[in-house]
């Protein structure tokens, strides 16, 4: 036995196949036993029999037991395994055990059986070792032994087996939902070919409303939501494999030609089913889902690239409207990879202490006093060049990004404010614009209080200015939430852009803020009866009447500072005085033109309507302001 041992023992460890071993062990078996003829079989969690090896049996006879389920007459094997026990079946033909099943055997001239169960270390049955016999008998004392080694071997080399395959499914099995995980699609993506255009395609599914199902009802919600997506892609995308390739993202690839031949309405089909209500422990939750897809098209040189256009069309897809299925589209990609680039850049200067602000500042239009300053974020690019903020405007979109920035700018804009206020300068407020993102969180107010606390510095010389897509686009119960919270611990807000999107002076009834900054495009196109100049003065009447200061942005000329001033408008900024300038060169404007905050009437509303010295001449301190900015 040394020698079998030895042999099947090396198989196992230098990583030989189970059916290979197996095959090994039968075969030395019934070379130290002539006239016997070995089998080995495999019982699933079902209690279900698998041929794993039978080299000297006839191929046709080990299939047909292939499914048979264990049992007390299933012949010797099932009979073993469902016994855990040992059985000796001496004469087939006569024995009830063997009733269903000795129509296959008896035909091949073997006359008796006996089979050994083989078990895991926790007493599971694996599968059995079976003899056969050509004359009716049972086992001799050597051949029990023989076996009962055989059955350890057995034992060693399947959990091993098991081993490997639960190792492998970990790693090609997305534990949660059991679909084949990313490590799977990026091979099934290797192994496509790309020589015939519209053979395949990829839809790349993103689930919407994880994250607040997640916030919501808790993880263990979210997860439930998980498995039930995953089982209805895997039903309405069979037999195409959908896969799980990151925490809310999906893939399929189609290669049938029914799902080939119209890609949107395979797509809608798996919208229109996602959509459907689940039970997710107890809470009924309807998914939401949007996708974007690329089909193999001419040019496409590797399958890498088809994947990259389906995210890119599912990029397009969240940005544009979520919820729907966006096919790639020749161009598709160059906003995208805008924004990207944008996105990457900005990232890069964040990370290399790269963003500075700039500051450009509020004047009252009689008097020429700073009584402000609106921060603005520059980008120092590697070579020095000063970038200004609309030309990555686009990376703010991105809500990490958007975030870092704000907080990067807070840092900068702190650090300023508590200088000029060392230095004694009259300085009132700083406007910090912040995006959707960081009004979203819910945090912005902690956040703005513990920076300023922690420098010393009171929250009246802030103002946070939020743009009138943020306040009012996207109708969000979280923006007006957070602004009523802001304004509670004394922050002052301001509503920028006025009159570019969708806001509306009835709406400032149930989301009040203190300032409203009238956008450039009405200052361009000021001139006496112009609607524009009608519109500017009606806002100016009713936003006294509401108690909100206005700030008309934009101003180039003294025709409109002028023109400004006669409709009743008396704070502003624009290039006629000065572009956003950095801090020193705002330092000495604010000492030159910086109107003191009355000590005993600290409110916003009084500062601005200081009148200050009336005699400072207008165009001498345009002069100033412009040189201030050079």
């Amino acid at each position: 036995m040394l020698p079998l041992q030895h042999i099947i023992l090396e198989m196992i460890a230098t990583g030989s196949t189970l059916e290979a071993t197996a095959d090994r062990l039968c075969c030395e078996v019934e070379a130290l036993l002539p006239g016997v003829i070995c089998s080995v079989l495999t019982v699933d969690r079902g209690g279900v029999l698998h041929p794993l090896s039978a080299p000297s049996l006839p191929s046709d006879y080990s299939a047909a037991l292939d499914g048979i389920p264990i049992g007390p007459a299933a012949g010797s094997c099932g009979t073993a395994a469902y016994f855990k026990k040992p059985v000796v079946v001496a004469d087939v033909a006569r024995d009830p055990k063997w009733a269903a099943f000795r129509h296959l055997v008896l035909p091949l001239g073997l006359a008796a059986c006996w089979s050994s169960p083989i078990f895991d270390a926790s007493g599971m049955v694996l599968g059995t070792f079976a003899i056969y016999y050509r004359e009716r008998r049972g086992p001799t004392a050597a051949e029990k032994r023989i076996v009962a080694n055989c059955t350890h071997l057995c034992a060693i080399a399947m959990e091993r087996h098991d081993r490997l395959l639960e190792h492998e499914r970990k790693a090609n099995v997305d534990e949660l939902t059991g679909l084949l995980n990313r490590a799977s699609f990026n091979r099934a993506l290797a192994g496509l070919s790309c020589d015939e255009p519209g053979s395949w395609a990829i839809m790349i599914l993103d689930l919407d409303n994880l994250k607040v199902t997640n916030d919501t009802f808790g993880h263990h919600v979210g997860d439930d939501l998980l498995r039930e997506v995953s089982s209805r892609l895997t039903a309405t995308s069979a037999p195409a494999k959908a896969f799980r390739i990151g925490g809310d993202e999906f893939a399929i690839i189609w290669e049938t030609p029914e799902a080939l031949r119209d890609i949107s309405a395979t797509a809608q089909r798996i919208l229109d089913r996602l959509a459907e209500p689940a039970s997710c422990d107890g809470h009924l939750i309807s998914p939401q889902a949007t996708i974007g897809g690329a089909v193999l098209s001419i040019g496409d040189a590797t399958a890498e690239t088809v994947r990259q256009k389906a995210d890119f069309a599912l990029y397009h897809a969240k940005e544009t409207g979520r919820g729907g299925f966006v096919r790639y589209w020749p161009g598709i990609g160059t906003a995208i990879t805008k924004r990207l680039t944008a996105i990457r850049d900005l990232g890069e200067a964040l990370r290399e202490n790269r963003v500075e602000a700039h500051y450009q500042p509020i004047f009252r239009l009689d008097t020429r006093e700073v009584v402000g300053v609106e921060a603005l974020c520059r980008l120092i690019s590697p070579d020095g060049e000063i970038i200004p903020a609309a030309a990555f405007n686009d990376a703010t979109s991105d809500a990490q990004i958007a975030c870092s920035l704000t907080e990067r700018m807070l840092g900068r804009i702190v650090a300023d404010i508590r200088h000029w206020l060392d230095l004694g300068i009259a300085f009132q407020h700083v406007g910090l614009n912040v995006s959707y993102a960081d009004v979203h969180r819910g945090k912005l107010g902690g956040q703005l209080s513990a920076a300023f606390a922690a420098a010393d510095v009171p929250l009246k010389h802030l103002i946070v200015e939020i743009t009138e897509n943020v306040y009012m686009g996207r109708r969000d119960h979280v923006i007006a939430r957070e602004i009523k919270a802001m304004r509670e611990l004394g922050l002052r807000v301001a509503l920028d852009d006025f009159g570019t999107g969708f806001a509306s002076l009835t709406h400032l009834l149930t989301v009040p803020v203190d300032i409203l900054k009238i956008d450039k495009s009405f200052v361009d196109s000021l001139s006496p009866g112009n609607p524009s100049s009608v519109i500017v003065e009606g806002l100016l009447s009713i936003a006294e009447k509401l108690g909100i200061r206005v700030v008309a942005e934009g101003i180039e000329t003294e025709s409109q500072a002028a023109q400004l001033s006669a409709l009743g408008c008396v704070l502003g900024q624009g290039y006629l005085f000065s572009p956003a300038v950095d801090r020193v060169a705002m330092t000495e404007i604010l000492v030159r033109f910086g109107q003191p905050l009355p000590a005993e009437t600290p409110s916003l509303g009084a500062a601005w309507v200081h009148t200050g010295d009336a005699d400072v001449g207008a165009k001498q301190s345009a002069r100033l302001l412009r040189r201030g900015g050079q």
